[in-house]
Parts: C-alpha cells; structure tokens; sequence
C-alpha cells in the first residue's frame, strides 16, 4: 500500500535526462498494469518546478491504486524520493510528485475534464515506442 503520507524532505536535484528516465520506468509500469492512453511530457523548457509528467488512465479505483503502488515501489527503488501523493483516497486523480517528474493517474472521465496534454501542449511528448513495445500496449494517440 502507498504511504499516503506528505514526505517533507525535497527531492534531491537531478538531470532532465534522469527524470526522463524515470518517467519511462513509471510508463512501463503503467502498461504492465494494463494502464491506458499512456504520454510522457517533457516540460522542462516550459517550468523550472518539475522536467517532466507522465499521464496513464485506469479503469477503477483498484487498478489506480496498483498501478500508483507498483509505480512507487519502482522508484523509490531508483532512488527517489515521493515528495507527496494526493488523490489516492478519492482514486479519480492520483498524483505522484517525485520532484522532477509528476505521475497523474486518472480515471476516464477526470482525465478528459483536465486535459492536462491540451493545458501543457507546448511540452514535447517523449516517444515511448521502446519502453512500452515489450509491455504490448500503444504509445497513446490521446
């Protein structure tokens, strides 16, 4: 289970190359977990808070919740450190921040309501075509 709890100490500084690494661990994790629509936006020549977000959708709080736990496993065994989580009570919205890299787990109808890719559309996706390949899901056409 993810601890839910707020970890106050700040990440330590990092590249956009491993933030970028570390978003595509967490995109594999999604696809692993059949998470859908998967993008990785760069958005480190658009804000100097964070390089990069990874946005997946989830079919159910349940399948939200492994995919959020699975993902925060994986990088804390990487070395991050989660900054905060929210959302993973309500599981409409789920948000990672681990610093340089925030993961936004949604369900359908949230992810279309925020519609982060349109809000953030002059970052550049990251092609995912290698990362997901061994998974079988599809880089997203979102």
């Amino acid at each position: 289970m993810v601890d839910t709890g707020t970890i106050s100490s700040v990440a330590p500084p990092q590249t956009v190359a491993d933030s970028i690494e570390s978003a595509k661990i967490a995109a594999r994790i999604a696809a692993e977990n059949k998470g859908q629509e998967i993008v990785v936006i760069d958005l480190s020549k658009q804000t100097s808070v964070f390089d990069c977000f990874v946005i997946a959708t989830g079919t159910s709080r349940r399948q939200l919740h492994a995919i959020a736990e699975e993902i925060d496993r994986e990088l804390r065994r990487r070395g991050e450190i989660r900054i905060s989580i929210s959302g993973y009570d309500e599981s409409h919205w789920i948000a990672l921040d681990y610093g340089g890299v925030v993961v936004h787990l949604f369900d359908e109808e949230h992810r279309r309501f925020y519609d982060l890719e349109g809000l953030w559309a002059d970052g550049v996706r990251v092609d995912l075509s290698n990362v997901l390949r061994a998974t079988g899901a599809q880089p997203s056409g979102f």
